[in-house]
This record gives C-alpha cells, sequence and structure tokens, in this order.
C-alpha cells in the first residue's frame, strides 16, 4: 500500500506542476494520469489476491441482489 500512497503522490505533484507551467501542463497531466493507472493496477492485483481464496463472489454478480433491493423498495 506504500507503493500506492507513492504513485498518487506522483500523479498529484504533476497535476500541481501542471497548474504552474502552463505550457506543459498537456504533457503533465497526462504523466498524471500515467501515475494514477500504474497505482490502480496495483490496487487491482491486491484486492485479487486478497480474495482468490476467499468464497466471496465479486460485487455485483449477485443474481439475487436486484430482488432483494425490490423488496427493499416495496
Amino acid at each position: 500500500m506504500e507503493t500506492v500512497r507513492r504513485l498518487r503522490a506522483m500523479a498529484s505533484l504533476c497535476r500541481q506542476t501542471s497548474a504552474h507551467h502552463p505550457d506543459r501542463s498537456w504533457k503533465l497531466l497526462a504523466e498524471a494520469e500515467f501515475w494514477e493507472h500504474l497505482a490502480n493496477d496495483i490496487l487491482r492485483e491486491h484486492f485479487e489476491q486478497c480474495t482468490a481464496g476467499s468464497s466471496l463472489a465479486p460485487i455485483g454478480d449477485d443474481p439475487n441482489a436486484a430482488e432483494s433491493s425490490t423488496r427493499i423498495t416495496a
């Protein structure tokens, strides 16, 4: 999780720097998106590893979810 924090800090730094350098903002904002993408990939891998041995279904895969929500709202 430390890696994710550092990657997001890099993205933030790129966004902040782009505000002070409008001539390079397009490049810095693209770089910020790159760092965020890497952070999201690492988080996804981490949670996939954590849930690999779990018997829980991923969110959205519950066929009874729609049925239970209609019972609550009805």
